[in-house]
């Protein structure tokens, strides 16, 4: 009995550890354009494919395909986790994902909710 409830602690805890650090904020696209353009520090991340970033993308993003399978890699070698990184796709599936990924590693994150076509349509809206 007492190993089953020490086990089940241990679950807990792994759970809770786990759920901490995954950790991210998603702003909608108004929201995230005041934040790209106060943080100078932000580390602001494409996380498409390439075909779809050439087709358009976001001013000073870089690119690392979170469908890669060298996705956290590349981004342990390039980003700095001393600094916030916000991170978009096409409608917010990849981004979220890459997210979790990215807060499992320890990187503050930021994700443009409805993603790049949100972006358009709001950046659309404002004309």
């Amino acid at each position: 009995m007492m190993k089953k409830v020490i086990f089940i602690i241990c679950l807990v805890v792994s759970f809770c550890g786990r759920a901490q650090k995954q950790s991210f904020v998603s702003y909608k696209p108004a929201e995230f354009e005041k934040l790209i353009g106060e943080d100078a520090d932000l580390q602001l991340v494409d996380v498409r494919r390439p075909d779809e970033y050439a087709a358009g993308h976001l001013e000073n993003a870089v690119l690392i395909n979170v469908l890669d399978s060298g996705f956290v890699a590349e981004a342990d070698s390039l980003l700095d986790k001393s600094k916030p990184v916000a991170v978009y796709c096409r409608s917010g599936k990849r981004s979220r994902d890459a997210a979790v990924k990215l807060s499992g590693r320890g990187f503050k994150v930021y994700e443009l909710e409805g993603g790049y076509n949100g972006w358009v349509d709001y950046q659309k809206s404002k004309k």
